[in-house]
């Protein structure tokens, strides 16, 4: 029975799936892309009688093709943390769906696995700005500081890694990065070998420098709005970025627009750390999506932007 491993190309999707094959080793498909691209079901629509083990992507965004795929007589697999809406019925799949604001995807599995490789998780939560739930799995493994710093600045790094519009905005796909820590059983071992880390540390210094240059657009009780110009490196640097000015202003929101080469943007939106809820209600007004603490918009309309100024006061102002 032919095996199709379909993930999320952030630091979360590629850890929990290294998780899982380092219990259960597969030879499977993979089926990848960059953060923003969560219709990964859609790719393999045509499949029957397969074996799918899905990995940090929206049951409700989609919905459609898990029905359809279940209809085909597909085993499905389904680990994730966003908004979930509601989970088709069948006993074709076996879903881990959990939706708290302090659990990401590879959380579950490590879980599921019962902590079995739980440093790959806190590679993943640091990631995906979960500093939190990761310094508390680091604390059971009763790691010193400065490894849980190189866990941290892995799952930074790869996290990184994923934000653009296409690959080529990226310094690798996220295929590779998984490929390229497939050999690894210790997070430790790899950061000592991967050359993708010395480049992507290089890369992520330089976009740093270059976004905090950039004042916020917008400030006001609710929270700080900046926008950035259509540039590869504004990108790449987004969803990082937005997790540090979230972290360092814990009570405000924050949303980040980046200009798309068609003159739409797309929007990073992180809710008060003080109160981590309300960020995918905003995003869903404008097709977008997410998790109650962190989600986005792939494409807002130039007309639609003061529209969105109006509804990210009104989500967070109280």
């Amino acid at each position: 029975m032919p095996y199709i491993d379909i993930f999320n190309g952030d630091a979360d999707g590629i850890c929990a799936l290294h998780q899982l094959r380092l219990n259960n080793p597969r030879n499977s498909k993979l089926i990848t892309g960059v953060k923003r691209d969560t219709l990964l079901l859609d790719r393999v629509i045509s499949m029957k009688d397969c074996v799918l083990t899905v990995l940090d992507i929206s049951t409700h965004a989609n919905r459609n093709s898990l029905i359809k795929l279940l209809e085909q007589g597909n085993t499905i697999h389904y680990f994730d943390h966003h908004f979930a809406g509601d989970i088709p019925e069948s006993p074709l799949l076996h879903s881990h769906i959990d939706t708290s604001h302090d659990v990401c995807t590879s959380i579950l599995v490590d879980r599921y696995l019962e902590g079995e490789y739980r440093s790959w998780a806190i590679v993943a939560a640091f990631g995906d700005n979960l500093h939190s739930s990761a310094n508390k799995l680091a604390d059971s493994l009763k790691l010193d500081s400065k490894k849980t710093d190189i866990l941290r600045e892995m799952g930074e790094l790869i996290n990184y890694n994923a934000y653009g519009e296409t690959i080529e905005d990226l310094y690798f796909s996220p295929e590779s990065i998984y490929l390229a820590i497939q050999p690894f059983s210790d997070p430790f071992d790899f950061y000592q070998a991967s050359g993708e880390l010395v480049q992507l540390r290089e890369g992520f210094r330089n976009d740093m420098s270059l976004a905090e240059a950039i004042l916020p657009e917008r400030k006001a009780s609710s929270g700080r709005i900046y926008f950035f110009p259509n540039s590869a490196w504004c990108r790449r640097v987004c969803g990082v970025y937005s997790n540090q000015i979230a972290r360092e202003a814990p009570a405000m929101a924050h949303a980040l627009l980046v200009e798309r080469k068609d003159g739409t943007y797309q929007v990073s939106v992180r809710a008060p750390f003080s109160r981590p809820f309300g960020a995918e209600n905003l995003c869903y007004k404008f097709s977008g999506g997410g998790r109650a603490v962190a989600a986005g918009i792939n494409s807002l309309a130039v007309e639609e932007v003061e529209r969105f100024f109006q509804e990210f006061d009104n989500q967070f102002s109280n």
